[in-house]
This record gives structure tokens, sequence and C-alpha cells, in this order.
């Protein structure tokens, strides 16, 4: 039989698969996200009792409204007062031993403008004695005020203008003592403080025209609004936050405080930031990265991300705007790889 010649086979070249890229482009920060709030009150205090005594009488009971001065309580005290009058008494004793030796002084003076009638040592001991006198009178009057600014504190007083909240004590009930709770606590609620803790990630943002809107469980179907008063300038190490606060006017008083409120903020960056897809951005144990041609080989480029949006992500790294970069990022695209880019059509 004849062999027939078979004319050699040709061998397919490799093809390379095209890599899609996309121009990067930088944007604003400009997001309304949702984070747990907690009402509190402007001002809040706890009163106890200074002094030891007996509740004489209660002038307020929870749900009460009280102006700054106004008197909560009167305690008594009967062992204050006998030293009151002692402080008195001490006061009285040294002005009436002032006036003798300011009398013999005068007296003493008068008689030593005769020479050799009055020695001048004696002169000046009834001078001295004036003085020590004096200072004995000083010395009583203010134990005498000290014993009154502590007999003040029998007299029990709101401190502003707010409601009594608690009120743990009754008529005839002994006070003072170490340890004891509150005799009663009072709130301001004329104007309450919206506490938000905002994630680490977001307190390099601003908050848009600096108003918070949130809503309340206890109100439903209504809406409320609370102006940026203060940051706490901390993170809390365990939940790596940072307090915002919010002023809430509550005139009406149809907010209280401990309620927790679902907050809406709008936050935004100054300056200008850069988005890509959650695809773009490799994610490994050692780090995170995006791949960017660079004429046509693959770099690996370390990225850190910030907000994320619904889409994309907001990145930081050495980036430009018009940087080209891979869509879909992987690890198995090395670095210096050649690279057959592919731009999809908008």
């Amino acid at each position: 039989s004849c062999k027939q010649n078979n004319p050699p086979k040709e061998t397919a070249k490799p093809t390379i698969d095209s890599t899609v890229v996309f121009l990067l482009q930088s944007g604003s920060l400009d997001k309304t996200i949702s984070l747990p709030g907690e009402l509190l009150p402007n001002e809040k205090v706890q009163v106890y009792g200074k002094v030891s005594g007996y509740i004489k009488k209660i002038f307020v009971d929870i749900g009460s409204s009280v102006k700054q001065g106004q008197i909560l309580a009167i305690l008594e005290a009967p062992e204050m007062q006998s030293r009151i009058a002692e402080s008195k008494q001490k006061v009285e004793s040294a002005k009436a031993k002032l006036i003798t030796s300011n009398d013999i002084y005068k007296r003493l003076l008068e008689a030593s403008k005769t020479d050799g009638v009055i020695a001048p040592a004696d002169l000046e001991k009834a001078k001295n004695q004036v003085s020590s006198d004096e200072a004995l009178i000083r010395a009583a009057q203010s134990g005498f005020n000290a014993e009154g600014e502590t007999a003040s504190y029998l007299t029990l007083k709101a401190p502003f203008t707010g409601i009594v909240t608690k009120k743990n004590v009754d008529a005839g009930a002994y006070v003072g003592k170490a340890g004891e709770m509150p005799l009663f606590e009072i709130e301001d609620n004329a104007k309450l403080r919206l506490h938000i803790a905002v994630p680490e990630a977001l307190t390099g943002t601003k908050v848009k025209d600096g108003k918070v809107q949130f809503t309340l469980k206890a109100l439903p179907g209504k809406k409320f609004d609370g102006s940026l008063s203060r940051k706490s300038g901390s993170l809390d190490p365990n939940s790596r936050s940072e307090v915002w606060e919010f002023a809430v006017v509550n005139s009406d008083r149809s907010l209280k405080s401990g309620m927790f409120a679902d907050c809406k903020l709008n936050i935004q960056r100054e300056g200008k930031s850069f988005f890509v897809p959650f695809s773009t951005v490799v994610t490994t144990l050692e780090k995170k990265f995006v791949i960017r041609s660079e004429n046509n080989i693959a770099k690996w480029i370390d990225v850190s991300q910030g907000v994320g949006l619904s889409d994309k992500t907001e990145i930081f790294g050495n980036l430009k705007e018009g940087d080209t970069l891979v869509l879909k990022g992987n690890e198995e695209l090395k670095p210096d790889t050649k690279l057959v880019l592919k731009i999809p059509k908008q």
C-alpha cells in the first residue's frame, strides 16, 4: 500500500484574556446613615442631705415642676441651734471684752500726756490687748458665720429649674448618713442632649448643616430634629466610637430623657474622595489593595477603606484621578503581569 503524506497540523497560539478596567474618578461623600441614639437631660442632679437631721417638711413629689431656688424640704437639727446660740454668745462676749480693753487703753493714753504718770510699756501693753480682743471678735464672728452657713443646709433648695423625677424620703426620716440614697433627683428636660455613638470610620466626616433627624418608638409617625452642639473628642476603647451630642428643644415636654432614638445623619467629607466598586478591592490576611495598570503592567497599590455606599466603597491610598484600575481584582493577577486592557462601553 502507498503511504499518504498528511500535512502537519498548525499549532494554535495561546491567547491572553483581556482584563476589564476603568478610569478612577473622584467624588464627594454624601450619604445618609442610621445610628441609634439616647436622649439625656440637659442637667441632672441628685440632692442629698448635707447635714444630719430629721425631715421636718417636704414640699415636692415626683413630677413636681420646680424653679431654681425653690424649697424642696426642710430639715430639723436641735443640736445645731444650740451651737449657733453658743457661737453668738462668744461673739457678744468678745465684743464686751473689746469694749473694756479699748476703754482702758483710752484712759492710759490720756494719762500718758502727763510726763511720768504712765510707763510707756504699760501703754503699749494696753494697745496690744485691744488688738488681741479685736482678733478674738473676728474669730468668734467667723465661727458664728460658719454655723449659720451650716444651718442653711437644713433648707434644701432646687439648684435649677426642672422636674423632680425621684423622691426617696418621707417626713420624719433621719438623713445625712454616709452612703444613703439621694433624697431627690431633679432633671432639666426643657432641652435634651441626644448622644450618638459614631463609629471610628465616620469620625472624620461632618454632618450636613449640623442637623440630625430621629424617630422614637414611643411616638410613632413623628419626626424630631436636633442640632450638633459638641463632640467628645475621644474614642471609647470598648466600642471604638466617638460620642456626638445634639441639642434637642423639648419645650412641650413630649420627649423623655432615657428614650432611645433611631437617628439619621447626612454625613459629608471635606474635599474629594475616590469611590470604586467593592470588587476592585482585594482583601487578604496581610493587606488590602487594588490593581493599577501602569503601561499595561499590573501593580498592587495598598489602600484602606472608608465609608461604604450601596454599590461602592471609599478608598484611600497612593492614587490619583485618572488611574486605570482593574474592575475585578484578585490575588492571581500578580504584580508585573502583562495586561490586555478592556474598557467597557459606558
